[in-house]
């Protein structure tokens, strides 16, 4: 065995570590700072000056992580299991399938019903969450989980699913993450209160704006060329007076509100 190389391994390895775990620990003390949250009876007093409805809902601390994922490339073994449609890989991690016969998704009272279509036309597709549907594109976006977690706005993790004017799928779109693995424990977890403390302080929630639900899921923290590294993040649900829902984003352990780039969803796969 070759020592020195294998001992310049090991130095290249945890030189790499060392960089992310300090680039971790400088970016958790700019958080700190500018996390902004408010004591209950100020957060209470400003909720209801500003005429915001907010539940407070019970939280229970438990121990939290980040986690890696890789990015998934689709085999042909694994498309060959599913049946009635052709497809078109991009650089074998990103899937464009076409479907032989259109597939109705949409009934007759304009209701959406894309269970049966995941289970039976998608590969994993029991592991998307429907996140919106847009009526005049006649598309829907739908998002992967894992440990029943949302992974928000990943364009490795995301189906998006095309139909006719019938109402019936003609081709989709999907990128997959396998090979997840939880570092990093954290015991420090913001509650769905602190979330929306945070929104309040900085003056994200507008007058007369309702907090619908607080959920639980992971954002991207970084990106490389085949790994993304998540943390654990809050989706903060609010409807405004003319019934509009507004989606906020909190990194659930350094207290960051999360900017999303608004045109991830505007990338179809030619």
């Amino acid at each position: 065995m070759d020592w020195n190389r294998t001992k310049t391994i090991f130095i290249i390895v945890f030189s790499i570590l060392n960089v992310f775990l300090y680039w971790l620990y400088l970016d958790r003390q700019m958080g700190v700072g500018n996390m902004q949250i408010l004591g209950k009876a100020s957060v209470e007093e400003t909720l209801a000056l500003e005429n915001i409805t907010y539940e407070p809902i019970p939280f229970n601390k438990k121990d939290v992580s980040y986690l890696s994922a890789h990015i998934a490339t689709f085999s042909n073994e694994k498309l060959d299991e599913l049946s009635d449609q052709s497809f078109v890989l991009i650089e074998q991690s990103r899937l464009l399938s076409h479907m032989k016969k259109a597939v109705k998704v949409i009934d007759g009272k304009e209701e959406y019903n894309f269970d049966e279509f995941l289970k039976k036309y998608v590969l994993n597709g029991e592991d998307y969450v429907l996140w919106d549907v847009d009526e005049d594109e006649q598309s829907a976006v739908f998002f992967q989980r894992v440990k029943n977690e949302t992974i928000f706005y990943s364009s490795n993790a995301m189906l998006i699913l095309h139909w006719n004017e019938d109402g019936e799928v003609t081709h989709y779109e999907q990128s997959m993450l396998d090979e997840f693995l939880s570092f990093n424990h954290k015991k420090d977890l913001l509650s769905q209160d602190d979330a929306v403390s945070s929104l309040v302080t900085r003056g994200y929630l507008k007058s007369g704006s309702t907090v619908m639900q607080v959920k639980s899921g992971y954002s991207t923290l970084v990106q490389l060329t085949e790994t993304q590294v998540f943390a654990p993040t809050w989706n903060v649900q609010v409807k405004l007076k003319d019934g509009t829902i507004e989606h906020y984003f909190i990194n659930a352990i350094e207290g960051k509100i999360i900017e999303f780039q608004s045109d991830i969803l505007e990338e179809p796969i030619e």
